[in-house]
């Protein structure tokens, strides 16, 4: 399959779906935490996805591959504010499977996606 665009991006893809599942998730946290882990969780989450579209967007792959390292650094953001909602009182109780399971993938796929640029970039 040929890309031509961000759209095409199976990353991309699967980090709009894990947008959409943070988003559900977040919904069943406190009121208290709305400008809290809430508004966090789903600003780390919206990074991901967009600095993959913002990255392909800038016209090379070393550009690409610097934005896809800040949205690496978004998915470890994520992953810190999961870790300590899970330990938190009011939201320990709920299910992260469907956030977990997906931005482990997407972390994977973007160190792949990071290291095959790097190697673009190095030869």
């Amino acid at each position: 399959m040929n890309i031509t665009s961000y759209k095409d991006l199976v990353v991309w893809k699967r980090s709009i779906d894990l947008v959409i599942e943070i988003y559900k998730l977040t919904d069943n946290f406190p009121k208290e935490e709305i400008y809290g882990l809430t508004s966090q969780m789903r600003r780390s989450s919206v990074s991901i996805s967009s600095n993959i579209a913002e990255g392909s967007m800038r016209g090379t792959k070393k550009d690409f591959r610097n934005f896809l390292i800040i949205a690496f650094g978004s998915g470890a953001e994520l992953e810190t504010q999961i870790v300590i909602s899970k330990r938190l009182p009011k939201t320990m109780h709920l299910d992260y499977t469907s956030v977990e399971k997906p931005l482990d993938e997407i972390m994977r796929m973007l160190n792949k996606f990071i290291s095959q640029l790097e190697k673009d970039t190095t030869h």
